[in-house]
């Protein structure tokens, strides 16, 4: 009998190779060069020769190695998403590797290789691959939760990603092992082929399909920091290094909602309509705690991380709705690609004002802002006026189309519900605003540098917010894809 052997086409990982091995060449440079800025170049141009190439497969429609890696526009459009995250995640880092006297290069490469993670998730095929990619990127992320060594604040911090971290884990190999117990399979399209067979709807396998189901939500749930899982983000956050909360609040929910789309409205789609109500559920208590609670916080860095639950919450909604409609998937799309844009933002400005000897994390911090700094508080404003949902910022569309699409699929109640959310956000985005411009500084703002880097990072989220709130319809075409 002749064996033939399989198929590679290494075009469906040709993104994946590219920034694995952006990582692996700083991390060599790194053993040989201290020099912050070579390493920076690299992975700067490493990232950037990445993101080119995704946007030139366009329209490529394939699987590769098995099932086990999908390409596709929807595979693609994350991709940009994530690698924009990545980008302006290194631009921010440039001056705070400064203060780490030991692992500049390794931190540049860490951050490579947790976007590495992010895009194993997004085109995965197959269960395994997706539990391969959270993990990649987890690791990754709890060394860099942590590189702030001689900070207690952070090794909490990052003990807490890390125990979180695994206790989800375990969720989502359970959750995984029942699919495939149920099914006979981990490919995606395999489970979705024996759902939809008269076999994949009755007797037993209902029961293990549901249980896996809420398996897989729980631990995806504590990736993206839906409530109840969420109580790990406001910590893990605020003992981070500005810049890594900054990607971990947009980078890892671009590829967690991948996955949840994924599974959840391909895969599993005949059970999409059982689970529809726990989501709901899911949706308003992830908005409501988020927003609640960040109405109490002093610290804007934890303002931000409840807000970032909040947000999540805004992204259920859309994702919520699916079923009933579309659009629904593209309004999610653009919402994170916004939300990319604002966030990372916000974060810039924090980390402007954090280095190895003075931060500044108190709202009252920003007092006078913008009379001693009027560049960087207009930045801000644009940033909390986005988030808060106000036109013509990217932030208002994201909104618009995510509760537009919870009321054609039916769902009037949880876009009511979200639309008193976005009001009762205004008050506390919006504080910090009056703080910048109605309040007398108390703050030597001339302690802190121009910095070109986080200037860039900062530019080019202003121009991302407006030009996605200028001309959502074009982001919002290329964003209406099909599920491979």
């Amino acid at each position: 009998m002749e064996i033939t052997a399989p198929i590679f086409d290494w075009s469906t990982i040709g993104s994946l190779i590219l920034i694995a091995a952006t990582g692996l060449v700083v991390l060599i440079f790194a053993i040989f060069s201290k020099s912050v800025r070579l390493n920076f170049i690299i992975a700067i141009l490493g990232v950037l020769a990445t993101l080119v190439y995704a946007i030139s497969l366009w329209g490529e429609e394939k699987t590769g190695f098995g099932g086990m890696v999908i390409l596709d526009n929807f595979t693609l459009i994350l991709y940009v998403i994530i690698l924009l995250s990545t980008l302006l995640t290194l631009f921010l880092s440039r001056e705070i590797l400064k203060d780490y006297k030991s692992i500049k290069g390794e931190y540049l490469a860490l951050v490579c290789f947790s976007a590495f993670g992010m895009m194993v998730m997004v085109s995965a095929g197959d269960l395994v691959m997706i539990f391969l990619g959270i993990e990649t990127l987890s690791i990754a992320l709890y060394i860099l939760v942590g590189t702030r060594r001689t900070d207690h604040f952070s090794l909490e911090a990052a003990f807490k990603y890390f125990l979180i971290g695994a206790f989800a884990s375990g969720f989502l190999l359970y959750g995984m092992a029942y699919l495939y117990g149920a099914t006979g399979s981990t490919n995606l399209e395999r489970i979705f082929s024996f759902l939809s067979t008269p076999l994949g709807g009755v007797g037993e396998s209902n029961t293990y399909i549901l249980i896996g189901i809420a398996f897989l939500t729980i631990g995806l749930g504590f990736k993206i920091a839906l409530v109840p899982f969420h109580m790990w983000t406001p910590d893990v956050y605020e003992g981070a290094p500005t810049p890594i909360a900054a990607f971990m609040s947009t980078g890892v929910k671009a590829a967690g909602f991948a996955v949840l789309i994924r599974i959840f409205l391909y895969s599993t789609e005949s059970y999409f309509s059982e689970w529809q109500n726990v989501l709901w559920v899911l949706a308003v208590l992830t908005m409501t705690v988020g927003n609640v609670i960040a109405l109490a916080q002093n610290n804007v860095k934890r303002m931000l991380a409840y807000s970032s639950i909040a947000h999540a919450g805004y992204m259920l909604v859309g994702f919520t709705a699916a079923a009933g409609t579309d659009e629904a998937v593209s309004s999610v799309i653009y919402y994170l690609a916004a939300y990319t844009f604002m966030n990372i933002g916000a974060f810039g400005v924090v980390s402007y004002f954090e280095s190895k000897d003075r931060r500044l994390f108190a709202v009252k911090d920003y007092s006078g802002l913008g009379y001693k700094r009027p560049m960087l508080a207009a930045g801000m404003a644009v940033f909390m006026f986005a988030l808060a949902g106000i036109p013509p910022t990217a932030g208002f569309f994201a909104k618009f189309y995510v509760f537009r699409a919870a009321i054609d699929a039916g769902l009037t109640g949880l876009a009511v519900i979200g639309a008193l959310n976005a009001v009762v956000s205004v008050y506390y985005y919006l504080r910090v605003v009056l703080h910048m411009y109605m309040r007398e500084p108390e703050t030597d703002f001339s302690l802190f540098e121009f910095r070109l880097s986080d200037s860039t990072a900062l530019t080019l989220c202003v121009i991302g917010i407006f030009i996605l709130g200028i001309l959502p319809s074009i982001f919002l075409g290329l964003a209406s894809v099909e599920l491979f």
